[in-house]
């Protein structure tokens, strides 16, 4: 029996895709992939280590992408696009999900285990990462000191620079509220950006009332974007945390820190604290 014939209009679908370029592969030439799967550099004969340097580079392109998510944000609520600002806080919450998820292949490791490689570090530290404390600077944790470590890499030092003299995200979020017509006052409105956020009974009180007013309001949407943030980064603290407590008990960190009570105090900091004060005046 013959088969039926093709419709003139529907083309022959290859049997094997392209495999034929004159140089290296479309995708390869976007990706990067041959320089990404080449950047480890194991220091130790354990196996364990290149766990535990892929993952930390990982966590590095989770940091890159949130802060673009959250520099996105901020110039939205700059223009008082708040649609926009709201959908990059959420594309960074699926960021950070993912992020937090990277303690996973080290959530577990056994004191023996770490100290396999942990030699290997020297005095390398999770807190000398330059695109982490550009996070945390958008987050309102502003600190010049944090600037130091940085002084004999002159691009990351004036990235760094730059962030730590530009409004943060809550900044322009505490800014929004006053041009919404809530009474922020002008310390707060003008104070030195390259301060650390302080808590503020007016911000609250802002916050307080967003929350008592309508649900559907674009700056509710906002609130609750915000407060997802603000949960999965007080969960990437604690796993951050628990994974050093685990893997070190209460031994000083690598980069010269107190290690476990250094994190146990940055857990215990609320980001955007008025956003969560606030809801006890509602």
């Amino acid at each position: 029996m013959s088969h039926q014939a093709r419709p003139p209009h529907e083309a022959a679908e290859p049997e094997t895709p392209h495999l034929d370029f004159a140089g290296t592969t479309p995708y390869e030439d976007y990706v990067k992939a041959d320089v990404l799967t080449h950047l480890q550099h194991t220091l130790s004969d354990d196996p364990g280590e290149m766990v535990f340097l892929v993952t930390t580079q990982v966590m590095e392109l989770w940091f890159t992408v949130i802060v673009h998510e959250w520099e996105t944000a901020a110039k939205a609520l700059r223009s008082d696009d708040v649609p926009t600002a709201v959908a990059a806080l959420k594309r960074s919450v699926r960021e950070l999900e993912a992020l937090n998820a990277s303690w996973k292949p080290l959530g577990q490791l056994t004191p023996a285990q770490f100290n396999s490689y942990r030699s290997a570090l020297g005095e390398g530290s999770g807190f000398q990462s330059a695109m982490y404390r550009r996070m945390e600077f958008l987050l309102g944790e502003k600190s010049a000191s944090m600037l130091v470590p940085h002084r004999g890499a002159p691009r990351v030092h004036a990235e760094l620079e730059k962030a730590l003299h530009e409004p943060s995200l809550y900044d322009e979020v505490v800014r929004l509220l006053a041009r919404r017509g809530h009474a922020i006052p002008e310390s707060v409105l003008h104070r030195d950006v390259a301060q650390r956020h302080e808590t503020s009974d007016a911000v609250e009180a802002a916050w307080a009332a967003v929350y008592s007013g309508d649900q559907n309001s674009e700056l509710v949407r906002l609130g609750e974007a915000l407060s997802d943030v603000a949960e999965l980064v007080w969960r990437w603290r604690n796993d951050h945390l628990v994974a050093t407590r685990r893997a070190m008990g209460a031994k000083p960190g690598t980069g010269g820190s107190a290690g476990v009570a250094w994190l146990e105090k940055r857990a215990g900091k609320n980001v955007f604290p008025e956003l969560w004060t606030a809801r006890s005046h509602v």
